[in-house]
């Protein structure tokens, strides 16, 4: 499986290398206020690719924070009561109201 996984990397490697070398002609990304960057399409089309990924992990960071800490929350509440010699000790459930 290890070999059949190093196999598709290498080859869509092969392929995103093809997809680099055939697109370096220079292109013109023009802004506002007649301000332009000219540079090879391959390397916009990358920091793009990387700017929207780094957006993506940005937004997705609060909620990966918060689950990480409702899970520790629960853990704490789930772990059971030890007494002195290392041994479970039953709790009565929590008084519901």
């Amino acid at each position: 499986m290890r070999v059949l996984a190093w196999v598709v990397r290498l080859i869509l490697f092969v392929l995103l290398l093809a997809f680099a070398a055939r697109n370096t002609e220079p292109v013109t990304l023009r802004f506002w206020f007649d301000l332009a960057w000219p540079a090879p399409l391959v390397a916009l089309l990358l920091a793009f690719f990387v700017a929207g990924a780094v957006f993506g992990l940005l937004a997705m960071l609060g909620a990966h924070i918060a689950q990480r800490r409702e899970i520790a929350r629960l853990r704490r509440e789930t772990a059971p009561a030890e007494d002195a010699g290392g041994r479970a000790v039953s709790q009565p459930p929590a008084a519901e109201g």
